[in-house]
């Protein structure tokens, strides 16, 4: 970082900038401290407010009139050295108690860091809007037309999303008790999931849509058949999960079919069925996007991304990625929390 201040940055330099070098200076200092032995608190506190200021200064500096770039190296040396800053503060945060607040701290500055990057990535090497925008023009474009943004998402994920998605996995999970309960069905059915899991999306969009019409029916069957056979290889995974030895003691016990799967095995499939049910949160969404590719009406979050690729509105277009990986990460997020209540006596759980 200190070699920053001394190579050029572009503009009026470090000292015609008074904010972003005393944002610098300060940064170096905190960094320094942070390095010392004089207890663990304030070891973190120094390395995590040098870091904080530090991210301060590249924004004050490209502010200011350029040329930037590769004619600027003391932006990038001081960047570089402030990641490390950054490295060693994920390092702090990390430590934290994994519970409540604390577990969220280090993914959520990570994240944070990313997006700064980012800006000042593109803003100081001046890449142009049609090949990658910057996070505040993507933010611009989600809060100014939210009007057009809403109800595509409501078109692509809670129409077809959620209704593939539960009527899929919802049928997956029955055909597999059954299968279970039929062994020559379950020997017939997995070998045709592999053939139907090998089948690429975009084979199978065209012709669903011509099926069931342009509006998001198609999209749902498209979700439907791509979340059926994941939950079905799971759920006949887990009820085969159980020992045999706690198998035979139901049957010691004169319990009948039902008894069995209710007590032992449904219990001790949870695990799989809730896998299936991740794997598949994000299995629907990519579904959905990719079969509104193929034909839908003037709604929709794949509609969207092809519309105004066409007009290169690139910006749009990563406003709609923004909101579909933001949803399949709560979607994701919802069920494993979900799952964390219904399956806490499972060793991986285990304190």
């Amino acid at each position: 970082m200190a070699a920053g201040l001394i190579a050029p940055v572009g503009g009026n330099g470090w000292l015609g900038n008074a904010a972003a070098l005393a944002c610098a200076v300060t940064s170096i200092v905190c960094a320094a401290l942070g390095l010392l032995r004089w207890g663990a608190v304030l070891e973190r506190a120094s390395t995590l407010l040098g870091a904080l200021v530090g991210a301060a200064a590249p924004p004050i500096l490209l502010d200011a009139p350029g040329p930037f770039g590769t004619a600027a190296p003391g932006i990038w040396l001081f960047l570089a050295g402030w990641v490390l800053i950054l490295w060693r503060a994920l390092s702090t945060l990390s430590r934290l108690p994994q519970r409540g607040a604390g577990a969220l701290a280090a993914p959520g500055v990570f994240g944070i860091a990313l997006l700064y990057l980012w800006q000042v990535l593109v803003v100081g090497f001046a890449v142009p809007q049609v090949l990658l925008p910057t996070p505040t023009q993507v933010g611009h474009v989600l809060a100014t037309r939210l009007d057009i943004l809403w109800p595509d998402f409501q078109q692509t994920f809670l129409k077809a999303v959620l209704s593939g998605y539960a009527i899929g996995c919802i049928a997956g999970f029955w055909v597999a008790v059954v299968a279970d309960r039929v062994p020559f069905l379950g020997r017939g059915l997995l070998p045709l999931s592999g053939l139907v899991s090998a089948v690429p999306i975009v084979g199978i969009a065209p012709i669903l849509v011509m099926w069931f019409g342009f509006d998001w029916q198609s999209k749902a069957a498209v979700v439907v058949v791509v979340t059926f056979f994941p939950m079905l290889v799971n759920t006949l995974a887990g009820l085969a999960a159980a020992d045999a030895m706690q198998r035979d003691l139901m049957h010691s016990y004169a319990a009948s079919y039902i008894q069995t799967l209710m007590k032992l095995r449904l219990p001790a499939a949870l695990p799989f069925v809730f896998n299936a049910l991740k794997i598949n949160s994000t299995l629907a969404l990519i579904a959905a996007i990719v079969a509104e590719f193929f034909g839908s009406p003037i709604l929709g979050l794949g509609f969207r991304i092809s519309a105004e690729v066409a007009r290169l509105n690139v910006d749009v277009v990563w406003a709609v990625i923004a909101i579909a990986a933001l949803a399949g990460s709560m979607f994701y997020g919802t069920i494993a929390v979900v799952e964390r209540a219904c399956t806490f006596w499972h060793p991986s759980y285990r304190a």
